[in-house]
């Protein structure tokens, strides 16, 4: 891919009643900076803020009811 202003880095898609899908090239740190291992590809945040991995998704979201 082309590397300029028209090709993103990243790109962040809010998942219906779900997580955020995070596709690309980001780098994830914790409140202090440290930085937080994360696997290549896509990556799924938890938004309903009951997931045991967070900030990862681990789809409690959908026993919990959560809606967006």
């Amino acid at each position: 891919m082309p590397d300029d202003e028209s090709t993103p880095a990243a790109t962040i898609t809010p998942y219906r009643d779900g997580p955020l899908l995070v596709r690309g090239d980001v780098a994830l740190v914790t409140p202090e900076g440290d930085p937080i291992e994360r696997r290549d590809g896509t990556i799924a945040l938890c938004r309903c803020g009951r997931s045991a991995i967070k900030p990862f998704c681990d789809g409690t979201h959908k026993v919990a009811g959560f809606r967006s």
